[in-house]
């Protein structure tokens, strides 16, 4: 499904090669008979762009890309040889000011990157189709209806008048690589008896369990007989006075769809029949979403058939800034990779662009939630102009109409921090809130997708859109705004659609392939570091900030005098934060119902917001994030002279049996006090229980009361398995601070196999911060998480691309409190 007409048993055949592109300056040529053919030698892949092709042909270079907004570029391919007749040039994404030609005649003229065309044409075995895309630069400065108000962080006002992507606009940001060319794909199409268009696929789970499956569409061709089935069920469909062709499937204790951190992702194929030629309408899922606002009405929150939710993940950016692919190939390691760590949501922000149908797709499999922002941001947008709006309305009906009964589907919104900006900058409501938002966005949402709710921007709701305590919030207390952690608290966040942004650093390997040089003070370093434009700092002064309150050294001094140890306190701090955070957002009691960091990947190799790097490595960061996510799950809290609170969480469906053991330890070794409790945690359900009812008697865990000198400096919970005695998760709490609890830990590595698999089992005598694992050939399943006392950690090892079959591992071990490496 495209969110065009649907063609059904055709010949549709991509054209990928055979293209060649010439660059120009802008306006040089009129139309394709004045360019010289043999001048436009580059190859270009389609889908692809200008600068990826100019970058396969050494012609530019992404670290240091020069302008293309500037520029016409012209696309030729002949379609000589092909067969004579009646075809269809389908052209999913042309960005962004584009004319297309056949045999020199302008056919087509699309001046909006989030649309897609089709060209009916007769083919005469000797053709040629010419695309120019026009310089973007004339358009930008073309004068349009005045702005109330005009954002900072993008590089020109003019792309509020323009349908593109802001992504290489905003500097600081992202790379100013600019996106021109067909980025999506271009096929030929040759029609078959049936076409079906005005396509509705609605799939729907009632409060009994019942599935319902309505389907609606304008048929093209003869028919007689049509049959809809799914899940073994099936009916006839009918054309109703209207001529649409209409049908309904009631499914009762259909397997629903759950996100993955909450159940089992199920599909199922629904197919149509016509005259015995059966044609899949893709995969649905039966899911039911609804938001809880809380018992004041001023929360937000995901209920997923019948369960509330707590949405954890992060916003995307791009699979590859330099393509802008869509290929399934291309979302999958990224996508996987957010599913591993045990995201159950992924935001694409307004700032981004449309993903494509195989995006969704993907999400549905992995039981992955996503909240799509429609293509608005920060801007004041001529939303009156009859022109933008027609524009707009056809670009959202065909995205909507791509992803018809994909489950994931789970938040429509009107864009983001168009709410914030004019709020900001000290703009009434009646300005920044518009019935566009409001209105007129929410009623195609409810045509397109009926199933999924709609917010009307990211953030709202409060005194201010982005006040934190009432609504969607972008949440940067802790963060940019370098409050103290307890401000997540504080702040009363109800659901952060972003959150937590740092300049996290990646591992010394990707750093040594791709940025060998030396931290922060280095011009090619800062230039990586991300930030808004205008700020006195940066993301990196923010981490900083948070080094010196976690660890308590001086990160200007400590980075001059041993900048080896700067990067790994700064690896590890980041993760420590998060954790923290996510910890108070899961507790019981809080109000908070979902958070998103910012953001998923990195866009260049350095120390990006990405929680994974821009070579699909996972930064250390990503395994903190990993560990905060579990859907089964042990937090601590310092509840100061409440005392320390145990905080036991349960996503997935069925009680369980488990066993709690905390011990307090002091020098990192010698447990002061301990205890151990069998429960039994109810079904996506939490307790919380105070230490000391673990202990039976009072024992300042906090160290609030301070009678005498502390007597421990680090305190370590345990969830196990009975049965097996397997850790299911750990957490750790620190009186004194970290760098109090900092040891000179043995730490003895023993690699074992098992069943053709490797794993690596770490004990301790003395607890060890932070303990990084680095195997040549293999990536471990945890990193850069602390090791207590009392039990072993074995930690699964997945041989990396190339790693020969039987490879035995081999690495080092390290940890903050010592210089001194374990080698395996």
């Amino acid at each position: 499904m495209t969110g065009m007409t649907t063609y059904l048993a055709a010949d549709e055949r991509p054209l990928e090669h055979g293209w060649t592109l010439l660059v120009t300056e802008a306006g040089r040529y009129a139309g394709p008979n004045e360019v010289h053919r043999p001048a436009a030698r580059i190859p270009a892949p389609v889908p692809g762009t200008v600068a990826s092709a100019l970058t396969a042909a050494g012609l530019f270079d992404p670290e240091r890309p020069q302008p293309l907004h500037d520029k016409d570029a012209w696309y030729f391919r002949s379609l000589e040889g092909e067969a004579e007749g009646p075809a269809i040039l389908r052209f999913a994404g042309l960005a962004t000011i584009a004319e297309v030609y056949i045999n020199g005649e302008l056919r087509l003229a699309s001046d909006s990157m989030f649309q897609a065309h089709d060209l009916d044409l007769v083919l005469t075995g000797q053709d040629e189709i010419a695309i120019c895309f026009r310089a973007l630069a004339p358009h930008l400065d073309k004068r349009g209806p005045r702005a109330r108000w005009r954002p900072q962080m993008m590089d020109h006002q003019g792309l509020r008048l323009i349908r593109t992507t802001p992504l290489g606009h905003m500097p600081g940001w992202c790379p100013d690589i600019h996106p021109v060319g067909p980025y999506r794909p271009i096929s030929l199409i040759r029609r078959g008896p049936h076409a079906i268009a005005d396509l509705k696929i609605h799939a729907d789970l009632k409060a009994d369990g019942t599935g319902r499956l309505a389907v609606s569409f304008a048929l093209q061709g003869e028919a007689g007989q049509v049959t809809l089935c799914c899940a073994g069920e099936e009916t006839s469909v009918q054309r109703d006075g209207y001529g649409l062709w209409r049908a309904q499937l009631a499914l009762r204790a259909i397997e629903p769809w759950w996100p993955r951190t909450h159940g089992e992702a199920t599909l199922h194929d629904a197919r149509l029949t016509i005259d015995g030629q059966a044609h899949s309408l893709g995969l649905v899922g039966f899911r039911r979403i609804e938001i809880d606002r809380g018992p004041d009405g001023c929360g937000f929150g995901l209920v997923v058939n019948g369960k509330p939710v707590f949405c954890r993940g992060a916003v995307w950016t791009n699979a590859d800034i330099l393509r802008l692919p869509g290929a399934a190939e291309d979302y999958a390691p990224w996508l996987t990779l957010a599913a591993e760590a045990g995201m159950n949501m992924i935001r694409i922000g307004g700032t981004m662009t449309y993903e494509s149908a195989d995006f969704f797709r993907l999400c549905d499999r992995l039981g992955l939630l996503v909240w799509q922002d429609l293509m608005f941001a920060n801007f004041d947008y001529p939303t009156a102009d009859e022109a933008f709006a027609a524009s707009f309305d056809r670009e959202m009906r065909q995205f909507l109409g791509s992803i018809q009964g994909s489950p994931s589907l789970a938040v429509l919104c009107g864009g983001s921090e168009v709410y914030q900006q004019g709020a900001m900058l000290g703009l009434p409501e009646r300005i920044w809130k518009t019935s566009f938002y409001e209105e007129t966005l929410p009623s195609l949402a409810a045509q397109g997708r009926p199933d999924v709710p709609y917010v009307a921007n990211s953030p709202c709701g409060g005194a201010m859109p982005f006040s934190p305590n009432e609504g969607v919030t972008h949440y940067y207390g802790v963060g940019a705004y370098c409050r103290p952690l307890q401000d997540a608290r504080r702040a009363e966040v109800r659901f952060a659609a972003e959150c937590l942004a740092f300049a996290h650093v990646p591992q010394q390997a990707t750093l040594d392939a791709h940025l060998p040089v030396a931290p922060v003070h280095d011009p090619r370093w800062k230039a990586r570091v991300p930030r808004d434009r205008g700020a006195s700092w940066d993301f990196e002064d923010i981490r900083d900030h948070y080094l010196q309150d976690l660890y308590k050294v001086d990160p200007a001094r400590l980075r001059r005098e041993d900048a080896t140890r700067y990067l790994d306190l700064s690896r590890a701090v980041t993760g420590e934060v998060v954790t923290e955070t996510f910890a108070e957002w899961r507790r019981a009691g809080s109000p908070c119902k979902g958070a998103l960091v910012w953001t998923l990947q990195d866009l260049e190799p350095g120390p990006g917001w990405g929680v994974i790097d821009s070579t699909g490595e996972p930064k250390p960061v990503w395994y903190a994030l990993k560990r905060a996510f579990r859907p089964l799950q042990i937090n601590l809290t310092d509840e100061g002279t409440n005392g320390l609170n145990v905080h036991v969480l349960h996503d997935t469906a069925g009680d369980l049996d488990l066993v709690v053991e905390l011990a307090c330890l002091r020098d990192g070794s010698q447990p002061v006090v301990n205890g151990r409790q069998t429960l039994t945690v109810p079904a996506r359900g939490a307790l919380r229980i105070p230490a000391t009812d673990l202990f039976g008697a009072f024992f300042d865990t906090t160290y609030a009361f301070r009678f005498g000198p502390p007597s421990h400096d680090v305190t370590v919970v345990r969830l196990i398995e009975p049965e097996t005695g397997r850790l299911v998760a750990e957490a750790c709490h620190f009186p004194l601070g970290r760098d109090r609890a900092m040891h000179d830990a043995p730490v003895e590595a023993v690699v074992e196999e098992e069943n053709g698999r490797w794993f690596l089992r770490l004990t301790t005598a003395v607890f060890a911060q932070s303990v990084h694992v680095e195997v040549e050939g293999y990536r471990p399943e945890d990193d850069w998480f602390h090791l207590a006392p009392g039990a072993a950690r074995r930690i699964a090892l997945s041989p990396r691309d190339g790693t020969a079959a039987g490879q035995r591992p081999v690495g080092m071990v390290t940890h903050l409190g010592s210089r001194r490496p374990t080698t395996f």
